[in-house]
């Protein structure tokens, strides 16, 4: 192997690095965009999951967790947002985008991204009881299929992850207290 060689492999390696960390940078900004949805479950009352799609570069849609206030179990932060990305692309499929979502997809929503050729799934947080993404199941790069999304797991994962545990920390709090309550509240209509 000549020197020219071996600086050719070098300039590769340092483009292929540069390349990987500009889209772990772009990975974090879109992560953190899901989180600002995700919060928006939060305040709402829903579980704390939120998702964007991004196609070239650009949002085309963001989607959270509505389950409760729609009445709906379908209405999932990724089918929220790829029903969106449909009505804004006039397009059900979804090709050359992808799907940034806090918490690994369930079942349900891996079959609506694989339906609608999504690309790339980047998600936060593990879901280590539904997770259809590799965790439990992996629907999305099942070789069943005729079409597979490439996935990159664990993105600001600690960040997703902490923020579905201190809504669960919240919500386990509040019902302690409201039973705390409702106990002093029967011992008060006892001595009476």
């Amino acid at each position: 192997m000549s020197d020219s060689d071996s600086t050719d492999t070098t300039q590769a390696d340092k483009f292929s690095s540069a390349a990987e960390i500009a889209q772990a940078n772009e990975d974090s900004r879109f992560m953190m965009m899901a989180m600002q949805m995700a919060a928006k479950a939060e305040e709402k009352g829903e579980v704390p999951v939120g998702a964007v799609l991004v196609k070239d570069g650009a949002v085309i849609s963001g989607g959270f967790n509505y389950s409760i206030g729609l009445h709906d179990p379908s209405a999932h932060a990724e089918m929220q947002c790829i029903r969106q990305a449909g009505k804004v692309l006039q397009n059900y499929r979804l090709l050359d985008s992808t799907l940034y979502v806090t918490l690994e997809p369930c079942a349900m929503c891996a079959g609506a991204i694989v339906h609608s050729r999504i690309s790339r799934l980047v998600f936060g947080a593990n879901d280590e009881k539904t997770g259809a993404a590799g965790t439990v199941i992996d629907i999305v790069r099942h070789e069943a299929f005729n079409h597979k999304v490439e996935v990159t797991a664990g993105v600001c994962e600690a960040a997703c992850s902490e923020q579905l545990s201190a809504f669960f920390r919240r919500r386990r709090k509040e019902k302690k207290a409201v039973k705390a309550l409702a106990k002093l509240a029967a011992e008060e209509c006892a001595k009476r």
